[in-house]
């Protein structure tokens, strides 16, 4: 696939358009959400809107990601990189592999470590069911569990309520939010429902086949 192809497709869950690297803070979010989800490309040297602006100096870009990954994400992530020329001009390719090690924490301006996972063509904060089953999902023992009257209950609330939320499962299970929230997270590890982030609340469908 030429990076004509590539960038004619448009952003989305692996692949994202940085005009140029300004920011190891900002940056940070797209590594962590590369590598908490399935991957991904950073043009580096294209617009928002496609077009190929090409880098000025691929080294400096090159130690802004560097430093992003090492510094600026937990555990440290490091890009792979492709320099290619487009048009006489140079676009860099900064490569994220999925992670065995998830989950990935970026570094915000407060000091604090925040999950990420790429949703469409956006970088989006984890929620707490998130991050819980980004830890299993990354333990190669697996998940077990017993499956009670709990959780076919919650399987059958979610099948009569194809948007289901976490507020809504409590009160249907009659359980703290602790304890709903460790059913789901093993239900969702185990392939039988679907975690859907990116709106304001995370919100819960049976697996689609």
């Amino acid at each position: 696939m030429t990076i004509k192809t590539l960038i004619f497709q448009g952003e989305g869950e692996q692949l994202d358009f940085k005009n140029r690297i300004s920011n190891c803070g900002k940056i940070a979010k797209t590594l962590v959400a590369f590598a908490n989800t399935k991957g991904g490309k950073l043009l580096v040297g294209v617009a928002d809107d496609g077009t190929i602006r090409g880098v000025k100096s691929e080294e400096e870009e090159k130690y802004m990601l560097l430093q992003a990954g090492q510094r600026y994400c937990r555990p440290a992530i490091e890009p792979h990189f492709t320099e290619v020329v487009v048009d006489d001009k140079l676009v860099l390719i900064a490569e994220i592999t999925e992670s065995d090690l998830k989950p990935h924490y970026a570094l915000d301006d407060h000091g604090k470590w925040w999950v990420y996972v790429r949703v469409k063509d956006k970088s989006i904060l984890a929620g707490k069911v998130v991050v819980d089953v980004l830890h299993q999902s990354s333990r190669p023992e697996g998940v077990q569990f017993s499956y009670t009257e709990n959780e076919k209950a919650l399987i059958a609330y979610v099948h009569a309520h194809p948007r289901s939320y976490l507020t809504e499962l409590c009160d249907h299970l009659q359980l703290s939010r602790k304890r709903t929230q460790r059913i789901l997270v093993n239900l969702i590890v185990a392939g039988v429902i679907e975690v859907h982030s990116g709106e304001r609340e995370e919100y819960y469908t049976e697996r689609a086949d």
